[in-house]
């Protein structure tokens, strides 16, 4: 099975580490969380991954040179411009056709079973396929009785996209957990996407969004999902015990 890493952001919120490092390079529990999200991918099937990269891209190439993690890895370069989440999918778009791939930022580490959330896409017949849950979050998204995305809900501003989706009945609200799958039929309307506006840099939300009853674009909420973020300090220590206590398992193993 195949997958992309988001591993080109500039970990802002990750200062003073990122001043000199990627994000994707931070320790966490003695492992750089890149090579934790590999080794979660690959015990759970994933064995073509696409890596993308822009801050401080050559340690990122020198460390995935330095390790055989015993999966086939391409690097996707950013390093000439960022081109955020939903660009950077349509600019790796050569490395990814051919079948269904899953999305995984590199900040994220939860339990989630991701080789069933490929079944599930590839029984569903959807184009693209969220991973959500229940847990806290700011920002949510809004799914129909048929588990079809309706729109986004900042909760901190009370912003509505679209704007009509606030009034929209029968609408339950789930956190996005920064895991999806996309399918050939994905791919090939995200490239369109971008071709159509005319821009390279776009976040992939802004393409889900603008999808709404023009592609299946379904969740698969996930009730017993645990997931950390680790993108600002003061959730690395919250990693490490997350780790420690065994709530992120890389199939039967724990990292």
């Amino acid at each position: 099975m195949k997958a992309m890493i988001l591993a080109a952001g500039l970990g802002t919120r990750l200062k003073p580490w990122t001043l000199e490092h990627p994000k994707a390079l931070v320790p966490v529990g003695g492992k750089p969380m890149l090579e934790r999200v590999i080794l979660k991918l690959k015990s759970q099937g994933f064995d073509d991954i696409v890596v993308n990269v822009h801050h401080f891209a050559d340690q990122i190439v020198d460390f995935l040179h330095a390790n055989d993690f015993g999966v086939k890895i391409c690097i996707s370069d950013e390093t000439g411009m960022l081109l955020d989440t939903g660009g950077g999918l349509a600019y790796a778009s050569d490395l990814l056709r051919g079948e269904p791939f899953l999305v995984h930022n590199v900040d994220i580490l939860s339990n989630g079973d991701l080789r069933k959330l490929m079944e599930i896409h590839n029984e569903s017949g959807n184009d693209v396929t969220l991973l959500t849950s229940g847990r806290d979050s700011s920002r949510r998204l809004l799914f129909g009785r048929d588990d079809s995305l309706k729109g986004w809900h900042n909760l901190s501003t009370g912003e509505y996209r679209p704007a009509e989706s606030e009034g929209f009945e029968d609408i339950s609200e789930n956190a996005f957990s920064g895991i999806y799958i996309v399918g050939g039929g994905g791919l090939d309307a995200l490239c369109r996407f971008r071709e159509e506006r005319g821009v390279d840099v776009f976040p992939v939300m802004d393409f889900f969004l603008a999808s709404i009853g023009k592609l299946k674009i379904r969740r698969h909420y996930s009730a017993d999902l645990d997931l950390i973020d680790i993108g600002k300090p003061e959730t690395l220590e919250k990693a490490f015990l997350f780790i420690d206590g065994g709530a992120y398992r890389c199939g039967s193993c724990c990292c």
